[in-house]
């Protein structure tokens, strides 16, 4: 059965936040019926070491960087992850932006409804 949700987890700089949360939004219908922006927001911390040939936006290569970072979680439609893909990747000021998707089982499937 293919999934019908994805759950997306992308750490971002605080800076980024607003810019990231709203191309997202633009870029996909809305899960829950009666609401749009919908997010969750935690402060992280990123460790990360650049190497050779990287370039990156924060650090030096072959120095360890250590960053506050701010974790952003939301729940997609199935159909919108590419145009959600996109619009993080042209947002995110990171060479390499950790973007985590996981296969998300809706609760009203669940019970029904």
């Amino acid at each position: 059965m293919e999934p019908k949700a994805y759950k997306i987890s992308v750490t971002v700089p605080a800076d980024y936040k607003d810019r990231l949360m709203d191309a997202v939004n633009d870029s996909m219908q809305q899960l829950y019926p009666g609401y749009d922006r919908v997010f969750s927001v935690a402060k992280t911390e990123g460790t990360w070491r650049p190497l050779g040939g990287s370039n990156p936006f924060i650090g030096k290569a072959g120095e360890i960087s250590v960053e506050e970072e701010l974790r952003i979680d939301f729940a997609i439609k199935a159909e919108d992850l590419a145009s959600v893909v996109r619009a993080i990747r042209d947002v995110h000021p990171y060479e390499e932006p950790a973007i985590d998707i996981l296969p998300m089982v809706l609760w009203k499937d669940v019970i029904g409804l």
